[in-house]
């Protein structure tokens, strides 16, 4: 198979703007059988990699709709406290929300526990498997519905407002920007889009090729058939990164209109998919106006946001008959530290991110020098729970703890220091030593 650049006829590389950030995906962005979602190898037009990835960037799907497979297996470590794979623990996402373990929680764990935070909803789909229902008409109108055994979270952005509601918890987030501040290419328009919007096949293809020029060979590799349309398969193999995690990305494109309409991603060492995101059912007609209309439900703990430029304004209420009352009060203060100086080390699939953290933010983690702390056997025990789902790492920088999973790593050192990236052990280490120098 030949392997090229993603390249425009004019010779200039292909860039993808991103809406908003997914599975950034990252995402946005299942181990699937793929006899699910696809079926046959349709007989279709030879196309070379670069009219491949020409015609995704000349798609201009607009409007669609259809079910989305989500599923991950990112080989996250068990951690005590936290129901397996779930990434939960307590109540709420994360420990988080009013009645949950986490930040700004009670402790009382229980379903009422979750927030309706898109970005905490995200994070669950980094673990198990997943059903959405989407719908897009256009860049201001999208819906994102997650669709679950006793409840269903759904996200929807119509204009310059966005909802985020959770039946779960009876809670929803309501945002509201001035509609002169939102915009297509950034401003406030960018964070209503923020969200689970990225957790789709389209979006978790853009960032990859975002990231294609100069380190990854991109190439075809046959035909399939998904959610019944026929598609070519187009491969993305990193290049020049040799401590990357990634194997490759395959991501099939609708052969009629170029809509990614599935999206592999498959680490180095083999086994089923890191991430996998797949349409099962697909419509490209425009969907009902109605369809990003919404009103949350009598008795729904409603928290209202309004960007203004300046600051994020909140109010908590209880929602009635008629809509959202505001009843005052501050909402709960994160108290979680964050990390500051963001710095990249390296570049493409082999990029590393350099953080600091808060002083004390990292408990001074047990096992890494300066001495047996006080506590005795206490301090064992912390540190063979540590051992748990951490490796030590010693270099040049000192000495440090490594947490890992199939495809994201990070390195937290001695001195407060974190480095992350889709890297290996081998990979951050290297890093962590190039910083120092």
């Amino acid at each position: 198979m030949a392997q090229i650049q993603p390249r425009t006829p004019g010779g200039k590389a292909v860039r993808y703007g991103i809406p908003v950030a997914v599975v950034g995906i990252a995402a946005a962005t299942v181990g699937l059988v793929p006899a699910l979602a696809s079926s046959g190898n349709p007989d279709l037009p030879e196309i070379s990699a670069q009219k491949l990835v020409e015609k995704m960037a000349a798609s201009d799907t607009e409007h669609m709709s259809g079910t989305v497979k989500v599923s991950a297996d990112l080989g996250l470590p068990g951690m005590p406290g936290m129901d397996a794979g779930s990434g939960k623990q307590g109540g709420g996402l994360f420990g988080g929300g009013p009645h949950g373990d986490g930040p700004g929680g009670d402790g009382k764990g229980g379903g009422k526990g979750s927030t309706a935070q898109p970005q905490e909803k995200l994070m669950e789909l980094a673990s198990g498997e997943h059903t959405l229902r989407v719908a897009t008409d256009g860049p201001d109108r999208q819906r994102v519905s997650v669709v679950e055994e006793a409840a269903e979270y759904s996200w929807i952005h119509n204009g310059n407002e966005a909802w985020a509601y959770d039946s779960g918890s009876d809670s929803a987030l309501h945002v509201v920007a001035p509609e002169d501040a939102v915009s297509k290419d950034g401003g406030h328009g960018g964070k209503l889009h923020k969200g689970l919007g990225n957790a789709t096949p389209q979006e978790a293809a853009r960032e990859v090729l975002k990231a294609t020029e100069d380190t990854a060979s991109v190439s075809v590799d046959g035909t399939a058939q998904v959610a019944g349309r026929d598609a070519y398969q187009l491969v993305v193999k990193p290049k020049g990164a040799p401590h990357s995690t990634v194997d490759s990305v395959r991501i099939a494109v609708d052969a009629e209109n170029g809509t990614p309409l599935k999206f592999t991603l498959s680490p180095k060492g083999g086994g089923k998919p890191v991430v996998e995101a797949v349409y099962t059912k697909v419509d490209f007609g425009k969907p009902s106006a109605g369809t990003f209309d919404f009103k949350p439900p009598k008795g729904t703990d409603v928290t209202e946001q309004k960007l203004d430029g300046k600051a994020l304004r909140e109010h908590h209420g209880k929602s009635g008959h008629h809509g959202t009352s505001e009843k005052g009060g501050k909402p709960g203060k994160d108290v979680r530290p964050e990390l500051s100086g963001l710095n990249t080390i390296g570049k493409g699939w082999g990029a590393v991110a350099e953080l600091k953290a808060p002083d004390g933010a990292l408990g001074g983690l047990p096992g890494m020098g300066g001495g047996e702390p006080e506590g005795g056997s206490k301090s064992s025990q912390a540190e063979e729970m540590l051992d748990s789902f951490t490796e030590k790492a010693e270099g040049d920088f000192g000495q440090g703890r490594v947490f890992k999973t199939r495809l994201v790593n990070a390195l937290m050192t001695e001195d407060g220091t974190v480095y992350v990236g889709a890297v290996s052990k081998e990979g951050l280490i290297k890093a962590a030593e190039a910083a120092g120098r």
